[in-house]
């Protein structure tokens, strides 16, 4: 059998893109903003994670290029030789710092820090136990380990409970979580984590990548938002969203992230991150931690977009996050309704199987501290508008 054979035989992107409903890949024109030009038209935009807005910031903007100015374009070689610039370890610092953790660790981007953490601290003989709904770079960092993996069903302590159980007294544990879950919006059950953690003598790292900027006092996570943060043992996230620029992080207790910086081989053998992306990534943390007010305006706007939705009659699946779901329900409905929408002039992300049941297939929404009400009217009315005539409404 040709190896390729699967690729000549992989044919629903080219059926999906003769039905003239393919969503994905569409090229953007100008900055990643509350409205783009993509593919030649604007587009309300409701489908980036840019929580904060900071990506057109002129002050995050004017950091980038002085770096790229004073550094150059990269530092060709990895953080653990020639690859670290006195800014990187100033980031991990006020990182470390905002996240109340000791140390911290920085990674080239966000999917990497899941892998660098996850590989190098569960080892042969350990145990991984993940949410179902976690986000796909926990589940290869749990690939890429040597531990054995165990999953539970999204939410569900009394499933999580079980698979504990299964656990031999002599493996270590590491239990996983998303902060906020990329796709529902939904936040973990941090307190219960937390109990069942503490009841089988587990480790826990959340993953706050959608939680970062979004929740907790002036936007630091979802154990400061639980009041918990001496009880998770690791947090990891990433830079390309609420801090607008690309890469990630861990941060943890001093002597883990000394163990991880020195066995993590996707911190390894990468190119660090760059002198531009770590100096907006730098001044971004900054502006929020002067600013945090922007994190209770992002909560503003989604509570603003979560009932004018409502008001207009479109079912929604409920969040306390930026993140929200508009229910489709099967797949084809979901991707002519996301086309409908695009060729109207609202950009949204569609939510397939196996993401999601494939009876309750969702168009993501997520919202920025920088919508205007009157831009959010605008896009409400037009999805009014699609639902109305799809028979969704």
């Amino acid at each position: 059998m040709d190896l390729f054979d699967k690729c000549a035989n992989y044919t629903v992107v080219k059926e999906v893109k003769d039905a003239g409903i393919y969503p994905y890949f569409h090229a953007l024109e100008s900055r990643q903003d509350i409205a783009v030009i993509m593919e030649g038209k604007r587009r309300i935009m409701l489908g980036s994670n840019n929580y904060l807005g900071l990506t057109t910031n002129p002050e995050v903007i004017e950091a980038g290029i002085k770096a790229f100015e004073q550094y150059g374009s990269g530092c060709s070689g990895s953080r653990f030789l020639n690859g670290t610039l006195a800014m990187h370890l100033e980031l991990e610092r006020e990182l470390a710092d905002f996240m109340g953790k000791e140390g911290c660790v920085t990674f080239s981007t966000g999917f990497q820090s899941n892998l660098g953490a996850i590989s190098a601290l569960v080892g042969r003989g350990d145990y991984v136990i993940c949410d179902r709904e976690n986000h796909a770079s926990i589940y290869d960092g749990c690939r890429l380990s040597y531990g054995k993996m165990l999953r539970y069903k999204h939410n569900d302590m009394e499933d999580l409970e079980r698979q504990l159980q299964c656990v031999p007294d002599s493996a270590g544990i590491l239990i996983i979580s998303d902060g906020v879950f990329s796709m529902g919006g939904d936040i973990a059950n941090l307190p219960e984590l937390v109990r069942l953690k503490k009841k089988y003598g587990a480790r826990l790292l959340l993953d706050d990548a959608h939680s970062l900027g979004v929740l907790g006092d002036g936007g630091r996570g979802t154990a400061n938002h639980f009041g918990l943060l001496g009880d998770v043992d690791v947090i990891v996230g990433t830079f390309s969203k609420s801090l607008a620029s690309l890469g990630g992080f861990m941060v943890a207790d001093a002597y883990v992230t000394e163990y991880v910086r020195h066995v993590s081989r996707p911190l390894i053998f990468s190119a660090s991150i760059t002198p531009a992306s770590c100096a907006v990534a730098l001044t971004a943390l900054r502006y929020l931690r002067k600013h945090p007010e922007i994190v209770e305006r992002l909560g503003a706007v989604s509570q603003y977009a979560r009932d004018g939705l409502m008001k207009r009659g479109i079912k929604i699946r409920l969040s306390q996050t930026p993140i929200i779901p508009l229910y489709t329900y099967d797949a084809k409905n979901t991707l002519v309704t996301n086309r409908y929408l695009y060729d109207a002039g609202v950009y949204v992300n569609p939510v397939l199987p196996p993401a999601t049941a494939a009876s309750e297939c969702l168009l993501r929404t997520s919202y920025m501290a920088t919508h205007t009400y009157e831009i959010l009217d605008e896009a409400m009315d037009i999805i009014q508008h699609v639902f109305a005539a799809r028979g969704l409404i």
